[in-house]
């Protein structure tokens, strides 16, 4: 009964074991993937001071976030710009830092929380484009 007994406590011990183990690291770029990324918030940075929203939606991955009906520069600029890039995101975006991390296909992104959004910024084929903006949970 004693080697019954045993096994069932470690069995129970083992499954305490994933509540104490370390927390995973978080992600963190390559070098090359810093740099990219360091002149395309660069740029972006610079047409949100300019308030160029045709410089930003050249930015964005287009139809932005797969709306068919912002599917243009000029689509983003009425339908998109006045609502996410106010001018209390558009200086938040220019400060804050962005944060590295992978999404769940595993692509390379960034995010950057501002007013009560994040705007999430992926690697694609194209290099670094705004993908998404979504509300902060």
């Amino acid at each position: 009964m004693k080697p019954l007994r045993a096994l069932a406590i470690a069995a129970a011990l083992a499954s305490l074991a994933p509540a104490f183990a370390q927390a995973p690291k978080p992600a963190t770029a390559s070098a090359a993937v810093q740099k990219e990324f360091g002149d395309f918030i660069g740029r972006f940075r610079a047409a949100l001071k300019a308030n160029d929203a045709a410089a930003v939606a050249g930015m964005t991955k287009l139809p932005y976030m797969g709306d068919a009906s912002i599917a243009d520069a000029a689509q983003f600029r009425a339908k998109v710009w006045p609502s996410d890039f106010n001018a209390k995101n558009r200086t938040c975006l220019q400060r804050t830092k962005p944060v590295y991390d992978r999404d769940g296909a595993n692509n390379e992104i960034y995010a950057i929380a501002c007013g009560g959004s994040i705007f999430t910024f992926t690697r694609t084929s194209a290099g670094f484009q705004l993908t998404d903006v979504d509300i902060a949970d």
